[in-house]
């Protein structure tokens, strides 16, 4: 089995309870609702980033800096009127797992890769719901844009080819459950 596909099936019941927890109708119910979600999404986004670098994934990820959604983040809490000086004080999640090497580094970013493709089935409702759009308080959803499946593909073909020992694999889906976990606990508070 390679490495996404190890991934896929380790945090199937993290990803699985995250979805049933997170009530996506009422995040995106109103505007104040979004804006809510997209704080707390920024703040775990910063907390990741802040554990992932270039230098963490080396040559194993070369196109790592441009998969940031912090900036995306911050330009759609700009567009619903959130203050620049606002969003650099907004709460950071600590609670992120430890990202020493590449095979854990992946595993970290797995969770908010998949989050991009989960992205372009909700930009639909936001767009409906509140009048937003990828260019207006919708980027982090629209993400990628167009280049969705291909950035996807690029991203599990660098996993494949980085996290190809078992011990790589089991690094990088051990952090991908912490991580799953740890964005369910920001995001919805701790397990009932």
């Amino acid at each position: 089995m390679n490495a996404i596909a190890q991934l896929r099936s380790a945090t199937w019941s993290s990803h699985q309870r995250l979805e049933k927890r997170l009530d996506v109708k009422a995040r995106f119910s109103s505007l104040s609702a979004y804006r809510a979600h997209l704080e707390r999404m920024c703040g775990f986004c910063a907390g990741l980033e802040q554990r992932l670098s270039e230098q963490v994934f080396g040559d194993a990820l070369a196109d790592y800096d441009s998969r940031r959604k912090l900036p995306l983040l911050a330009r759609d809490l700009l567009s619903v009127g959130v203050a620049a000086d606002t969003i650099t004080r907004l709460p950071r999640c600590e609670a992120i797992p430890a990202c020493p090497d590449a095979a854990s580094a992946f595993g970290c970013l797995y969770v908010l890769e998949g989050a991009t493709l989960g992205g372009r089935t909700l930009l639909p409702l936001v767009e409906e719901r509140l009048g937003l759009s990828a260019r207006d308080g919708a980027a982090f959803l629209a993400s990628y844009g167009a280049d969705v499946a291909a950035m996807w593909q690029r991203f599990g073909a660098a996993l494949n080819a980085w996290c190809c020992t078992p011990e790589r694999q089991a690094c990088a889906a051990a952090t991908a459950v912490a991580t799953f976990d740890a964005l369910q606990n920001w995001l919805c508070g701790s397990t009932p």
